[in-house]
Order: structure tokens, then sequence, then C-alpha cells
């Protein structure tokens, strides 16, 4: 007879705290910035984003300017794919790309330059500074995995508060190969000391698809689907409102 031993899962890690939610240097902050665009890059995590959005505003008039808030934008690298794909598509599209860190927003000032469809605000995630619907979709990525449950859930009802016809929250999924691929890959992608502390922590404080689906329920959001991309080491939480 054959004995398999299964790894227990991995828990999360609900204390751990990056570099990146410190006070740094504004060098640090972007030398992690690029970091994260080129990890965002080789992952594919900027086209999985892309394509969700681009299904989402198959739902608005193709002669209309559509309206999107991203928020925890970062680098700004997923608004600046979004305006690439808009500009080849033909499709009018404006994005209010928001962070609340300054040092982060001058850096996306000047990552995002070229492309004026690109509104850069300051703000909280819990608290978004538009008012309710004024925006036809929300994006999110690589945000979620830096919130506790209860802002989590809070989180999600804002995103949702915002949107007008749907949302989509694109992150991390916790796990062993996902822990030690990232360990791998922010050494051989980064010199930064940041990135390197940074990218394996994401992973242990990040959430499993089932409890992404717990948080979205407690935030009395029933009909949202949950999809693991799990060669991608992520997963995407879309909302498309009734």
């Amino acid at each position: 007879m054959a004995f398999v031993l299964k790894a227990a899962p991995l828990p999360r890690d609900a204390d751990a705290v990056e570099m990146m939610d410190r006070p740094a240097a504004p060098g640090e902050i972007a030398s992690e910035l690029r970091a994260i665009t080129r990890l965002n890059r080789f992952f594919g995590g900027g086209r999985l984003t892309v394509s969700h959005v681009s299904r989402l505003l198959k739902l608005l008039p193709a002669d209309r300017t559509a309206t999107v808030l991203d928020v925890g934008t970062g680098a700004a690298d997923i608004p600046v794919a979004l305006v690439r794909w808009a500009r080849r598509a033909g499709r009018r599209l404006r994005v209010l790309a928001l962070d609340h860190g300054s040092a982060t927003l001058a850096y996306a000032r000047g990552f995002a330059a070229a492309y004026p469809e690109i509104t850069l605000l300051q703000g909280d995630a819990l608290r978004l500074p538009v008012h309710p619907g004024s925006v036809d979709v929300v994006i999110s990525a690589m945000t979620l995995h830096h919130l506790q449950p209860d802002e989590a859930v809070r989180y999600l009802a804002e995103i949702d508060t915002a949107s007008r016809i749907g949302w989509l929250v694109n992150d991390l999924v916790r796990g062993r190969v996902a822990h030690r691929l990232a360990w791998a890959t922010t050494r051989l992608l980064s010199r930064s000391a940041m990135a390197r502390h940074d990218g394996p922590m994401s992973i242990l404080r990040s959430y499993t698809p089932p409890e992404v689906v717990a948080l979205c329920e407690k935030a009395e959001l029933f009909d949202v689907s949950v999809t693991h991309h799990p060669m991608l080491f992520r997963q995407c939480a879309v909302r498309v409102k009734p």
C-alpha cells in the first residue's frame, strides 16, 4: 500500500508587514515599483486585468468614453497597459489611478507621463474619493493582500459602490509553490532589498480563492465570480452588476 503525505495548507501570516507599508525613502519605493512592474509583466498580471476589463467594457456603447478607476495603482503600469489596449482597439478611455502614497504617485507620474488619458489621485482604498456609481469599472491589483479581513470587506464594498457596471480585483494566491517562486523570481529580477523581502511576504499575506469568496459574502456581494489562474499564481474576483 502506498502512502501519500499531503503538505498542510500554508497559513496566512496576518501579522506580517511588508516594507512598502512602512515609511520608506523615495528611492526605495521606486526600486520596489520597478520590481513589481517587471513581475507583473513576467507573470502576465497586467494582461489578465486588461482581458477582464475589455470584456466588461463591451457592456457599454462603443462610441462612449469609458471610465475606469484603479485602486492602489502603484507604478500605474496597469493603467498604462489599459490605455495602450484602448488606443489599439479604438476605444475612448479615461483612467483614474489612485494610491495613498505621495512617493508612489511621484513615481507613477513619471511612468504615465506620456498618457494624458490617465489622471493620478491620492486617496484611501477604504474611503474612495468618488461618488457612488460615478465610474464605469473599478479595478484593483495587488492591493487586497495588504488588508486585514475586516478592511478587505470594507474595501470590496467601496469598490462595488463606486462602480457602475462592474469591477475586478486581481491578486495573488497563497500557496507553498507560489511562495518559493516569489522568493526565486524577486532575486532573479530585482536587486531591491525591499522587493526581495516583500515578494515572498506578499504570498504569505494573500488570500485563497475560498477566502476571497467568504470576504465577498461578508460584504453582502453574493454574485462575485472568483477565478483561480494557477499558472500565474493569481486570482480574479469579478462582479458584473445586474
